[in-house]
């Protein structure tokens, strides 16, 4: 039997919880074992520019900050649980990879 590895990444904490949490309710009604959602640590990009041109004004500057949410989910490899799994609704900002091992 294999087993598959579902890995969530996305901007909202909100959105890929609710996609993780749709996958484990799939699987406990197909009585499969699951192991997660693991929360895996967030990756977190920063870029700092500066508000004024060059040489004029203040020196103020803006800070933008982006974070990634991860989570992972390794399920006993079922066709019919994968099927469905499919099939969630899955918001744009979420993206979904599914490995076999």
């Amino acid at each position: 039997m294999s087993i598959a590895v579902i890995k969530l990444v996305g901007v909202k904490a909100e959105d890929v919880d609710s996609v993780a949490r749709q996958i484990k309710s799939i699987v406990q009604a197909a009585n499969i074992k699951c192991k997660g959602p693991i929360p895996i640590p967030t990756k977190i990009i920063s870029h700092t520019t500066r508000k004024a041109p060059a040489h004029q004004g203040s020196h103020t500057y803006e800070r933008w900050e982006m974070r990634f949410h991860k989570r992972l989910l390794k399920i006993d490899g079922s066709e019919q649980a994968l099927r469905q799994i499919m099939r969630i609704p899955v918001p744009n900002a979420v993206q979904i990879e599914i490995g076999l091992s």
